[in-house]
């Protein structure tokens, strides 16, 4: 048995906010030493896609601070998710938030196992040419049996 130890998480958002949990907290883990693996499935495929295209939306999320108070019949006008995902990209840009691209690229430099769930592939007719070349195919068995053996299991 290894000393290594290991995280496992499990993406299943696609969305702009959801989108930097899983890369900033794999992209740590594996400079810390530990061996990641994220298994992406249903909306969490979008993050692994090549035009990596994730939007914000505060609908359902009324944590999320905005600039001014607004509500939420607005927030849900044409235009809004365009408006604020682009607000927010500018804040992270801003802040010196490193952008999605350069989060996922991390993690492949780092050797980070990404798996696409193939049943979610397959639900949502995507190809394997849609999904970066770095992605591996499996389904929950094939992340279980990594999981299992985890120090830390994380579902986001």
């Amino acid at each position: 048995m290894s000393d290594e130890k290991k995280l496992a998480i499990i993406a299943t958002k696609g969305t702009l906010d959801w989108a930097y949990p899983p890369f900033i907290l794999a992209s740590t883990a594996a400079a810390l030493g530990y061996q990641v693996q994220i298994f992406f499935t249903f909306y969490g495929l979008q993050l692994v896609k090549k035009d990596l295209d994730v939007k914000l939306s505060s609908l359902g999320n009324p944590g999320m601070p905005m600039p001014m108070p607004m509500p939420v019949i607005l927030q849900a006008m044409p235009g809004m998710q365009a408006m604020m995902t682009s607000m927010m990209k500018q804040k992270m840009k801003k802040k010196g938030v490193a952008d999605l691209e350069e989060l996922r690229e991390l993690c492949i430099e780092a050797e980070v196992k990404m798996i696409a769930c193939q049943m979610t592939v397959d639900l949502f007719e995507f190809s394997h040419s849609d999904l970066i070349d770095d992605v591996e195919y499996g389904g929950a068995a094939t992340f279980f049996e990594f999981a299992g053996e985890s120090d830390i299991s994380l579902f986001m």
